[in-house]
């Protein structure tokens, strides 16, 4: 006899987890996080969990589609099935070299998930998987396959049974089980199965034709034409209900050539490029959408500086809200949306949680402004990258119809940070400066993860991620820029300042050269290739300008960014007309007032704009001002219920005098006081619509200084993420889980000898009982022996558990052992231990 033995064939899944490595188990449990959540208690649990019907659809939708398609085949093999029947299934008669290169990867797929188990020779598909997939009436399989002859029969009479086979030319059996086995193997006969196809009509052989490839089951009337009468007679067709006939499995094989699918899809669909471009100019274009974004971020939150719109009663923001910000921004609505849910997302917006609750600029936007532009646009990004809420979602329907807006419930899409990943590191895969098309990256996605329904939610954000990279900068003229492709932590990403590649890598497959970024990276592997993003980008924006163009027209020209005080400033003082490459300031009689109502001057904003200016200070500038600024402040208003007061009487008259002056309510209380019934914020307003500029002063008689960046939110942290599902376990939390896992197994498992007058000398799975004395008794020799005991353990909670100790010292009603389950030393009180066992000298 040879000295080494085959290892006996797994008879169950738990078996088959056994045999693993820690490796292995590790893979299982990173692949199908649910099942470590929480641990099980060992590995009957965890092949108990696995097998659950929840666990195991999760697993089934993240099998790429050529791995699903071998789990289908497997579904409608025999049970279990060999790895040539498989490969028969999925590679036809005539066979297929890239089926047979692509299957053992599908099947090492599908054992490491543990949705296939057992040997070459006796592959099994885990029970709920094989009911998910396999054919059904109420379910169709996705192979168009139907019942094998034994399920289409199984309510057949006998005597039917036995004409169908004196019909095909089959000798009579003595019994239904054997003539179904017969008619069964006659339809697997490929020569005998031809012969019988031959002697049919051409009717009929198309009516088979059409029922092939699924779905495999038709109507008949009362009287079937003799063309459907043929296959009826042959078994070709079998009745499944009054009316309905089906294709029995074996016969649609052999049509099929042996084939499960019509089309087997191996290889995954390749990205196909739609333009190169030169990666400078990828970059520089990227770059540019970088700083259009930073600015349309701060344009948002400045519009919103004094307290935005208000918050709906069930939260997020109103259609008419967002179409009044579409044009503030001179956006669309869809792409307003996204920059409003962008900004949430960053936490630099969100409500001020007062009674007339409104959005606002956080706290958290102030310190934002005050960094580099190339890591402002890094927390954009992060933030885009990692979230769940999904702004293409903005003004579709819920499932209770009600329309998503933005900011709102119900945007959460926990797949959507996933789908992002995924599709800018298809991008990564392709050659620097290469442009996809869409459809290529839609149909890739598609084979990693195959869609349910026609138009599947993976494929919306696929399509929302591709045009919001490219508003954001990551990607410029549809490629990945050297920013975006370091922000994802994908390798290669090239300096800006390096010249073309070139050199023999650039000669290899795109796969060899870059491969794809992992699908999510770990906070400190994310810092890293966020600041690598941001060294990348920071030469590529231009420096910020100290500098204005200054126009005879009223206007200032801002030739690039701004520094952060001159912007501020000259935000206050101006107007934006235009943006673009350069940005278009107006002065205007009102933009100069709100100036001076900010606590300027008129020789404050004379000496600004001459220090800023690279052209002289046009004379009709400086006259705007001065004529601004000598009728500012001459009307002061403050509150009684509102007043206004005036050291010129003739001003005052004029006022009562003018008819505008009618709705405030305005009487003369003294030669330079006038009362109003209007509140003063309405008076200010009616005042400087008829053209004067009247300042705000307070109760002690002073000039109110208004800023513009006065409301801000309480601070806020920013929305978290929903995962999807439970997140991935660390290196550390899986050996734990495993070392748990493996004692408990060993716990549960570890046979024990038979106590006098025990009949079953391995009862696992019962809590060993014996009385007190001789568990007292027991535990007292195993600490002269050093042997292992297997023990029944109840805690003070009433939870009952198996576990294999080595007692150290017993003392006080307590026993100190080295427990080998939680591999630590404990100490259990006796009265809690319901028994206890010595192991066989087997498992010693």
């Amino acid at each position: 006899m040879s000295t080494e033995e085959k290892p006996a064939a797994p008879r169950s899944l738990a078996e088959a987890l056994r045999a693993r490595d820690d490796a292995s188990l590790a893979a299982l449990l990173r692949s199908r996080p649910d099942l470590i959540t929480p641990v099980p208690t060992d590995l009957t649990q965890l092949a108990t969990r696995a097998g659950t019907r929840a666990s195991v659809v999760r697993a089934l939708e993240r099998l790429d589609r050529f791995t699903l398609q071998t789990a289908e085949a497997l579904a409608v093999a025999a049970d279990p099935a060999t790895y040539d029947e498989l490969l028969g299934l999925l590679a036809g008669d005539e066979g297929d070299p890239a089926v047979a290169g692509a299957l053992p990867r599908a099947l090492a797929a599908l054992r490491e998930q543990a949705l296939v188990w057992g040997g070459d020779d006796r592959l099994r598909l885990v029970r709920t998987a094989r009911e998910l997939l396999a054919p059904s009436a109420q379910h169709p399989s996705p192979t168009g396959l139907g019942p094998t002859v034994q399920e289409a029969t199984a309510g057949m009479s006998p005597g039917r049974i036995q004409e169908i086979l004196t019909d095909v030319g089959l000798p009579s059996t003595h019994d239904s089980v054997s003539a179904v086995a017969a008619l069964g193997a006659l339809f697997t006969d490929r020569t005998r199965m031809a012969a019988l196809l031959a002697d049919l009509p051409e009717e009929s052989r198309q009516v088979l034709s059409r029922l092939v490839w699924g779905p495999p089951y038709g109507q008949v009337t009362h009287d079937p034409a003799p063309h459907l009468r043929r296959l009826l007679d042959r078994g070709l067709l079998l009745p499944t209900a009054p009316g309905t006939v089906v294709l029995p499995r074996e016969v649609a094989l052999h049509l099929r050539g042996g084939r499960a699918h019509r089309a087997p899809e191996p290889v995954p669909p390749p990205v196909e490029t739609a333009a190169t471009h030169r990666p400078q100019m990828v970059d520089a274009t990227a770059a540019g959408q970088a700083l259009a974004a930073l600015g349309t971020v701060e344009e948002l939150l400045k519009d919103w500086d004094e307290g935005g719109p208000a918050v709906l009663r069930a939260g997020g923001l109103s259609m008419r809200d967002l179409k009044r910000t579409a044009v503030a921004l001179d956006v669309p609505e869809p792409v307003a949306a996204f920059w409003v849910e962008l900004a949430y997302a960053a936490g630099l917006l969100a409500s001020d949680g007062e009674a007339d609750e409104r959005y606002a600029a956080t706290p958290e936007y102030d310190e934002w402004r005050e960094l580099p532009a190339a890591e402002r646009w890094v927390r954009l990004a992060e933030a885009w990258l990692l979230a769940t809420r999904t702004p293409g979602l903005v003004g579709g329907r819920d499932a209770k119809d009600r329309t998503l807006s933005a900011l709102g419930p119900n945007l959460d899409r926990s797949a959507a940070p996933e789908v992002r990943h995924r599709v800018l590191a298809l991008l990564a895969g392709l050659p620097e400066g290469a442009a996809p098309v869409e459809d290529s990256v839609l149909a890739r996605l598609r084979w990693e993860r195959p869609q349910r329904r026609e138009d599947d939610l993976r494929t919306r954000l696929a399509r929302w991620t591709l045009s919001e990279a490219e508003l954001l900068g990551v990607t410029g003229r549809g490629a990945l820029s050297a920013p975006g492709r370091a922000l994802i932590g994908a390798p290669e990403a090239r300096h800006p300042d390096e010249g073309e590649p070139s050199g023999p890598g650039d000669k290899l497959p795109v796969h060899h050269r870059v491969p794809h970024a992992p699908a999510s990276l770990s906070p400190a592997e994310q810092a890293a290739a966020s600041a690598t993003a941001a060294r990348l980008l920071a030469p590529l924006l231009p420096e910020p300008l100290d500098h204005v163009l200054l126009q005879a027209d009223l206007t200032a020209v801002a030739p690039g960014p701004l520094e952060r005080p001159l912007a501020d400033m000259l935000g206050v003082l101006a107007d934006v007309e235009s943006k673009g490459g350069a940005t278009v300031y107006r002065f205007t009689p009102a933009s100069v007032r709100r100036a001076l109502d900010a606590g300027r001057s008129a020789a404050d904003l004379h000496a600004f704009l001459a220090a800023h200016s690279r052209t002289p200070v046009p004379q009709p500038l400086a006259y705007l001002i001065d004529d601004v600024a000598r009728r500012h402040g001459q009307l002061r208003v403050g509150a009684a219920s509102a007043y206004v007061r005036c050291d010129d009487d003739a001003m005052l008259s004029e006022i009562l005098a003018d008819k505008r002056a009618a709705a405030l309510g305005l009487r003369r209380l003294a030669p330079t006081v006038l009362a109003a019934q209007a509140d003063p914020a309405a008076l200010l307003e009616g005042l400087r619509a008829m053209g004067f500029a009247p300042a705000a002063e307070s109760a002690a008689g002073d000039v109110l200084i208004a800023r513009a960046d006065a409301h801000r939110t309480p601070p806020r942290t920013a929305p978290e993420p929903v995962p999807d599902g439970p997140p991935v376990p660390d290196d550390t939390l899986l050996a734990a889980a495993i070392r748990a896992i493996r004692a408990g197994d060993l716990a549960s498992t570890a046979p024990r000898k038979p106590a006098p007058g025990d009949d079953s000398p391995d009862a696992n799975g019962e809590l060993p009982r014996t009385g007190p004395a001789e568990t007292l008794a027991t535990m007292q020799a195993a600490v002269l022996t050093g042997e292992a005991l297997w023990i029944g353990y109840v805690n003070a909670e009433g939870a009952a558990s198996q576990r294999v100790v080595a007692p150290i010292r017993v003392e006080g009603g307590f026993v100190t052992a080295y427990d080998h389950t939680a591999d630590e030393v404990r100490t259990y009180p006796l009265h809690r231990i319901t028994g206890v066992a010595e192991l066989a000298d087997d498992s010693r």
